[in-house]
């Protein structure tokens, strides 16, 4: 595979609205931003995505667009957006956009013009369809936020179709204006400098509603290609799809380089693994590790040299990892430092999202009014019809919900965190006197430094960016385990996954003529040997000599 700089780069996600509020008006902006590079740069990022910037009523966070080639006023100008290209640019840092283009806001000028009348000519740059015989909804597509995804509008006396909120129309895929006027808007940005697109939804553009097909259209690929041909294609830039239903085969179609269609996807069937199956992401269970190392070894073996991974736990619609599959109260510098240890040591592009290197902790807010997010407010409304307590619902958004993610960046312990001097948009975690950043850079062991070192180790070690991966011990529930082997280089990464001791039996520790640790959450690190005992979280990154993955044959039957 030919090498790219994205091979080696780890990106940090920025939700603008929570990360740094220049102006005190309680909401993040880019001049804020700008005044965070330096932090950024130490940390040792690459690359920052960016969350939707664009012109927006903000019915669903930014990612319902009005104009694609304007800035929400709240967020700063658009001379403000050339100097954080310009400035994280001297910083050796590139700036991927959030691409939202299966939809925009019903405020889009398109849309405006498009609800007129029948014939206006943006009509068909939606999908409209006229109701069923008996007057309802066109068919039984749902909306992913409650509902049915078709809106009745009364001007025309037809349905349109959003797949999410009904402030949010999707965009009619099938019209070669529509995609003529997204290629046109990209390479807009793409000429400003920036380093790509991390491409919303992109799964859902090749959709045929009619016959109830959203994901994985079969004309997505085509689109792709004509995108890659008509834009970003032309330039050496990073281009991540968010692909809810990919397999690995699906995410080769993607991602391999002989197709000329994206970077890499965010896959997110480890994202799944604690719900119940067939329910709802509220719907919860315990993760088994087996399952979520089955996961892990499929994307791993089966993308190698065909395709690129994407490495992460965290983002704006997700839960903390630490509170979700760490340990948030006890051991939460440990068990954050493994949770990243095990995903830095794997092939693909990591992906940091903001607060992640701090460790920051998902929040309790008491009662459902102190929430924003539109998908967490129409969940609890939908469960309390269907009986639901308010307990039992509670507990899932603690668990799930995703302003657990958007609660505002915690920088230090004065009001507000550092994040701003006015009323935060959401208010802060009220744990910003303990975590925050001005507190991890004093301390030398802080989670911070650990992602410093990890960042720098995929810099140092080709075999962290290239190597085969070889998972070990498949069955074990406790302990993570796996290689990464490179020409001569082999990289030993042994995680215990629990609050408690345990053992991992390496049975060729007699095969390593000796290991170096490169990296451990604790001060002290066990040599390799045949039985080794691990403390609650620990984890440790070896590099080896003289074991390849040819030598390994693992405990699973």
């Amino acid at each position: 595979m030919e090498k790219k700089w994205w091979h080696s780069s780890v990106v940090y996600q920025i939700y603008p609205r929570s990360f740094a509020d220049s102006n005190n008006d309680g909401i993040g902006d880019l001049p804020g931003i700008i005044s965070k590079l330096d932090y950024l740069q130490t940390l040792g990022i690459d690359v920052i995505w960016l969350s939707p910037v664009y012109q927006s009523p903000n019915d669903d966070n930014g990612y319902d667009i009005s104009d694609y080639q304007n800035i929400m006023a709240e967020f700063g100008t658009m001379a403000d957006m050339d100097q954080l290209i310009a400035e994280a640019k001297k910083r050796n840092i590139q700036i991927v956009m959030d691409l939202v283009v299966n939809h925009t806001s019903d405020e889009h000028a398109w849309f405006v013009e498009a609800r007129k009348s029948k014939d206006n000519e943006y009509r068909d740059y939606y999908i409209w369809r006229d109701p069923a015989q008996d007057g309802s909804v066109p068919n039984a597509l749902g909306s992913t936020f409650s509902g049915p995804a078709w809106q009745f509008d009364e001007t025309t006396g037809q349905y349109f179709l959003h797949i999410f909120s009904k402030r949010q129309p999707d965009l009619n895929w099938e019209n070669s204006k529509v995609r003529q006027e997204v290629y046109d808007m990209m390479n807009f940005w793409l000429e400003k400098g920036i380093g790509g697109f991390r491409m919303d939804v992109i799964d859902l553009i090749g959709k045929l509603p009619d016959e109830c097909i959203t994901g994985n259209g079969p004309k997505l690929h085509d689109y792709l290609q004509e995108m890659y041909t008509a834009s970003f294609g032309n330039y050496d830039v990073l281009t991540v799809g968010e692909t809810w239903g990919a397999t690995p085969e699906i995410a080769k179609l993607y991602s391999n380089p002989a197709r000329n269609e994206l970077s890499m996807v965010f896959q997110f069937e480890h994202i799944g693994l604690d719900e119940q199956p067939g329910k709802s992401k509220w719907d919860l269970r315990p993760l088994q590790l087996s399952e979520l190392k089955a996961v892990f070894n499929k994307w791993q073996t089966q993308l190698d040299g065909q395709g690129w991974n994407s490495l992460f736990w965290n983002n704006h619609d997700l839960p903390r990892i630490v509170s979700r599959w760490g340990n948030d109260t006890t051991y939460r510098v440990e068990s954050a430092k493994m949770l990243a240890t095990l995903l830095h040591g794997m092939q693909g592009t990591p992906y940091i999202y903001q607060g992640e290197e701090i460790g920051m902790t998902n929040v309790k807010f008491a009662t459902i009014e102190e929430y924003d997010d539109i998908e967490t407010r129409n969940m609890y409304a939908e469960r309390i019809e269907q009986g639901y307590t308010n307990d039992e619902i509670m507990t899932s958004i603690y668990a799930k919900g995703r302003d657990n993610a958007r609660t505002p960046m915690q920088w230090d312990t004065s009001v507000h965190g550092g994040f701003t001097e006015g009323t935060p948009w959401l208010a802060m975690n009220p744990n910003f006197t303990e975590i925050n950043v001005e507190q991890a850079l004093a301390d030398k062991n802080s989670i911070f430094y650990h992602y410093q070192r990890l960042i720098a180790l995929r810099k140092q070690h080709q075999c962290i960016v290239y190597g085969t991966f070889t998972m070990l011990d498949e069955t074990n529930e406790h302990v993570f385990a796996y290689l990464r082997e490179y020409e001569d280089e082999t990289i030993l990464v042994v995680c215990n996954f629990t609050d408690h001791e345990t053992t991992f039996t390496f049975e060729q520790a007699s095969d390593v003529e000796y290991g170096t640790i490169m990296i451990a959450n604790y001060t002290t690190a066990p040599a390799i040997t045949q039985t080794m005992t691990l403390r609650p979280y620990e984890a440790i990154m070896y590099n080896i000599k003289n074991l390849s993955a040819e030598h390994v044959v693992t405990t699973k039957e």
